[in-house]
């Protein structure tokens, strides 16, 4: 049988998905260094950090998220949030305008620049 073990980013998903964010940050670092290049990782990161609302330790995986994959446009949305919950304007059309490059008709982005004006 192969158990959570064997598949780390899924056993950190898990451990988001149910809410134990302290763990999965302690397990999240444990296992960085293995996934050093890995985007998801990254992503999965970020977003224990968004839901804490850690500005500083989001935007760091995000970017991290963006040197691999930088047009991804979750990644971007979530960095546009917390950019616009530090009240950081220029970094939000930032990374809204880049979704939009990929895709022009995006919903959320859209709306993020309709509220800010």
């Amino acid at each position: 049988m192969v158990g959570l073990f064997s598949y780390p980013k899924r056993r950190l998903k898990k451990l988001l998905k149910e809410g134990e964010y302290k763990e999965a940050l302690e397990f999240g670092y444990s296992i960085e260094d293995k996934y050093s290049n890995d985007p998801d990782f990254f992503f999965i990161m970020g977003s224990i950090y968004y839901i804490l609302e850690d500005a500083k330790n989001a935007l760091y995986y995000f970017d991290k998220t963006l040197s691999i994959g930088e047009f991804d446009t979750e990644a971007l949305l979530l960095k546009a949030n917390v950019h616009l919950y530090l009240k950081e304007h220029k970094a939000v059309k930032e990374c809204c305008n880049k979704v939009l490059q990929v895709d022009p008709q995006n919903k959320s982005a859209n709306q993020i620049l309709n509220n800010l004006e």
